[in-house]
């Protein structure tokens, strides 16, 4: 399968003109983790994402006196990563792979150069990522809640 067709595969592009997905490409590879994979640590440098083909990965966050807590999983589908859009470009949360992840990698440079000179293609991103931006916040605060929310008093 070629990197092309991933792209015209994967749920997240669905909708795109077909003219944008080689452009696409010219920043795309397919990638392979293997389960306890750590992809990246919040904190570090953001210079990529990725479109999950199959798998799992698991979004955490660093919580003293915890280690890292799984806050969400990724599986065929979905878009890992979104910190890259916005400076400073530090991811805000990190991921490990659960089980054999595949993946279309992409060069974040790259790709917001092609944003930056194509506004309707930069539009149509921005707006898609913003959407998971909003998904991932709002799956870090229930898992937070379950965290560290008080428990709820039983009447007697």
């Amino acid at each position: 399968m070629t990197p092309l067709d991933m792209l015209s595969e994967h749920p997240f592009l669905t909708g795109l003109p077909p003219e944008w997905l080689p452009r696409l490409t010219g920043y795309a590879r397919p990638v392979v983790w293997h389960p306890g994979h750590r992809v990246f640590r919040a904190g570090q440098p953001a210079e990529r994402f990725w479109l999950v083909r199959g798998g799992e990965v698991v979004l955490d966050v660093p919580v003293p006196g915890r280690g890292d807590v799984g806050i969400e999983t990724i599986g065929p589908g979905g878009v890992l990563g979104w910190s890259w859009l916005f400076p400073p470009y530090r991811w805000q949360f990190g991921a490990v792979a659960a089980r054999r992840t595949t993946t279309v990698e992409f060069t974040a440079a790259g790709v917001r150069r092609l944003m930056e000179s194509d506004d309707t293609l930069g539009r149509q991103l921005t707006t898609r990522f913003m959407s998971v931006v909003v998904d991932r916040l709002q799956a870090s605060r229930v898992r937070l809640l379950e965290l560290y929310g008080y428990p709820t008093s039983s009447a007697s």
